[in-house]
């Protein structure tokens, strides 16, 4: 069971340990995410050292038998001492915080000491990648070896149980709560292995076999693990996934605004500041849109101005007739009308006939608040955009009969 577990618990530990390695390359500083990053780590080296074949292989490196458990075992300290110390930095000041993580590092390093010198002690001839807990049960020396990392693991798991649900409580992020949660839910699982453990260990004292839950006792080990690892994770996934829809919509924004900001860069090369890249350039490169963005927003905004001496009043009227027997009304009404004179007015001056006394945009007086508001009127305008010809024969230039698409 163990060496089943086992490697999906480290590809979930070390798969975690990767994304934050990435968040840390940006922000050396944050000792929260160092000591997170440093917990996934610890627990990715704790699964893999168990393992039977590297467990054997480390054995035969150093040329101590078992010396595999120490190890992992000591990876499993340092993942505790993490854990509390992501908790201190989310829920204390920093100065308090770094008191606690001092004291949960000093705790974790005497803990670590006391086993390393308590299994110097032991003369485990017999090399049990499997069954090591039961087989040596009957040694006083490892009964104190296993009842002190049993005994700390165990306080540890409880400690991190009643703070997740006491901070998930008062969380006013969602995403956090639940993670806090799943952590908590996942310590009180790992219970079942120390329960398991200590039956190991002082079970005939009361006639109490638990040879039998050895699987169990794994299960539950594993199982708890990863749900804690899953429950620090749930808040940094979600990030994640909205930074990466944040990115994709900046990038689907400017690409939609392109066909307008094409039709103005046409008819007055001057409003743009710079030329941009290729698009598809910036998304092979995972590049942020909001720079191009912005710039493509304020460049659409210039032409409008540019283009104000060619709106012909009739234009705006004979647009805002048509639209509305379209059914269009408000935001979408304006935007439609404001697509058509941008149109007609690109066509006038391609015939260089300014207007003696032009009209307003329709969309001259939408209380737009912000940027985000103002991207999101472009697109409607540009959703009934469509661009005339590049050039028009006519004597007198009619206003768009297309109804423009939205897309």
């Amino acid at each position: 069971m163990k060496d089943i577990l086992h490697p999906l618990c480290l590809i979930i530990a070390a798969t975690g340990f990767l994304f934050l390695l990435r968040d840390l390359r940006k922000d050396r500083r944050d000792r929260a995410l160092i000591a997170l990053a440093c917990a996934f780590l610890a627990s990715a080296l704790s699964f893999a050292i168990s393992l039977t074949a590297v467990w054997i292989r480390i054995d035969g490196f150093l040329g101590v038998t078992n010396i595999a458990v120490p190890l992992a075992q000591s990876c499993v300290i340092i993942v505790l001492a993490c854990q509390a110390i992501v908790l201190a930095h989310w829920a204390h000041p920093p100065d308090k915080a770094r008191r606690r993580t001092l004291i949960l590092l000093l705790a974790a390093a005497a803990v670590i000491a006391t086993l390393a010198a308590l299994f110097a002690l032991l003369t485990p001839a017999v090399q049990r990648p499997v069954g090591f807990s039961l087989y040596y049960a009957h040694d006083p020396i490892y009964k104190t070896y296993l009842t002190i990392y049993i005994g700390t693991y165990t306080a540890a798991e409880v400690y991190l149980a009643r703070l997740c649900l006491k901070h998930a409580k008062t969380s006013t992020n969602r995403w956090i709560a639940a993670g806090l949660r799943t952590t908590a839910a996942g310590a009180i699982i790992t219970l079942g292995y120390s329960s398991i453990r200590v039956g190991g260990i002082y079970g005939s004292l009361v006639g109490i076999d638990v040879t039998s839950l050895e699987e169990t006792a794994w299960v539950c080990g594993d199982i708890g693990a990863t749900l804690t690892q899953v429950g620090f994770f749930l808040p940094v996934i979600v990030s994640r996934v909205a930074a990466v829809r944040t990115w994709s919509c900046g990038h689907y924004r400017h690409a939609r605004l392109r066909k307008l900001w094409e039709a103005m860069d046409n008819a007055d090369p001057s409003i743009v500041l710079e030329q941009p890249e290729p698009q598809l350039r910036d998304v092979a490169r995972l590049r942020s849109a909001d720079y191009p963005l912005i710039r493509r927003r304020t460049e659409i905004r210039d032409g409008q101005l540019f283009l104000r001496n060619y709106l012909a009043p009739g234009a705006r009227t004979e647009a805002e007739v048509r639209r509305r027997g379209e059914g269009l009304t408000g935001l979408d009404l304006a935007a439609a009308v404001t697509a058509d004179q941008i149109r007609h007015a690109i066509v006038l001056r391609q015939q260089d006939k300014p207007v003696a006394a032009p009209a307003e945009y329709a969309d001259a007086h939408l209380a737009l608040d912000d940027v985000t508001d103002e991207v999101k009127h472009l697109l409607r305008v540009a959703s009934f955009f469509s661009p005339p010809p590049p050039e028009t024969p006519s004597e007198v230039p009619a206003t768009s009969t297309t109804s423009g698409v939205r897309s």
